[in-house]
């Protein structure tokens, strides 16, 4: 049993609206798809944590027309629940069509990052992968950033982070932030990544906090 985990890069064409409005706007970085439910095929029930303000993100998603309702939950740190139930258009069912045939299982999340790509996780025989990515309508190209042999232990734990907050882990790493003692302060990471070190410090507790929960999530054993 392998698993793949891609980035699909979507021409702005093809790319679902509220995709688009993280790609665009500052402040977003990513949009994961945690949960959902087909049982309606005509109009599918999702549940995304989006990160970002809902207040401009909120008047660009009443104007989407396959959006027929949604509810927001916000959270106390500039980022918030979304429930939407919408039509999916053609293009973006063959996109879904891809992984999740017959025989493959699709992991959670999927993320919508601001740099304009998908990224997901399928496991299945490899060449029901092979497949999928074959199956990818135009418009999009799929580009593979890991295969291998199935085991969810094993699955790097930082696979959720953001490429601003993986990029403040490596500045952390190597100018000895982590090390005992530490070698340096939050002011380094800053200067490293060429920002406030309170914003380098939101980005590294941001990680952190991603990768202790997938830690958690998939205990010792």
């Amino acid at each position: 049993m392998r698993y793949l985990r891609v980035a699909v890069h979507q021409e702005p064409t093809v790319r679902h609206p509220m995709h688009q409005f993280v790609v665009e706007h500052e402040g977003y970085t990513v949009s994961r798809l945690l949960q959902y439910n087909t049982a309606l095929a005509e109009e599918p029930a999702f549940l995304f944590h989006v990160d970002g303000d809902p207040d401009p993100y909120e008047p660009i998603l009443d104007d989407v027309e396959s959006v027929s309702t949604y509810e927001i939950s916000r959270c106390p740190d500039d980022t918030f629940y979304l429930y939407v139930r919408e039509t999916i258009p053609e293009h973006s069912q063959d996109f879904v069509g891809a992984f999740t045939q017959p025989g493959l299982v699709g992991l959670m999340p999927v993320e919508y990052r601001a740099d304009g790509t998908v990224r997901l996780t399928a496991v299945g025989p490899a060449a029901m992968l092979q497949t999928a990515v074959d199956e990818i309508p135009d418009g999009m190209d799929a580009e593979v950033l890991e295969i291998g042999e199935y085991d969810a232990r094993r699955l790097d734990a930082g696979s959720d982070l953001t490429d601003r907050q993986f990029e403040a882990v490596l500045a952390a790493v190597d100018c000895g932030y982590y090390e005992t003692p530490s070698e340096a302060g939050v002011e380094d990471v800053g200067d490293r990544l060429d920002c406030a070190p309170g914003t380098a410090a939101e980005l590294l507790r941001r990680a952190e906090r991603s990768v202790m929960k997938n830690v958690a999530s998939t205990g010792p054993f």
